[in-house]
């Protein structure tokens, strides 16, 4: 079973989004994959993902409303085949502590290398509805490549 942890900064946001997408999608496609979720910082450790992320997400029939935020460990280094950041800094952070096989989600599903911006700072959902459909899109990609063994 392949493991793939998705990181963003607080663990809020983006990446309980990418957690819950990934589980939709590996339960559609029978895919047997371990997915979590993680953050650079622990500024949120314990909370819950934010509102507007379990809104949009519950809106699209995936449910995150369960996950809790953790902050990325030194276990998750040997623990998981693939480390997923959700923008630049992030996989900078990741790199410095020494992670490896870690990739960034805006290299897959045609966005050539872009970041999926934080919709924290966005005000209404709609910042959301885009950064749902951008990790959505990437997902799809990088999933069908972890399972056909081409990442």
């Amino acid at each position: 079973m392949k493991q793939i942890l998705f990181v963003c900064l607080g663990n809020i946001c983006r990446s309980p989004l990418a957690e819950g997408i990934a589980k939709r999608i590996a339960q559609e496609k029978v895919l047997p994959l371990r997915v979590e979720s993680a953050g650079t910082s622990s500024w949120h450790e314990g909370e819950p993902p934010c509102k507007n992320s379990i809104e949009i997400a519950a809106k699209k029939g995936v449910d995150i409303s369960t996950q809790r935020s953790r902050p990325v460990s030194q276990h998750d280094k040997h623990t998981f085949d693939y480390i997923v950041a959700m923008d630049t800094q992030n996989k900078n952070d990741l790199e410095s502590k020494g992670f490896q096989n870690v990739y960034l989600l805006g290299d897959f599903g045609g966005f050539e290398g872009s970041d999926v911006p934080d919709p924290y700072y966005f005000r209404g959902i709609e910042g959301f509805e885009k950064v749902y459909t951008m990790i959505e899109t990437a997902l799809y990609d990088l999933l069908e490549k972890v399972e056909n063994d081409t990442i």
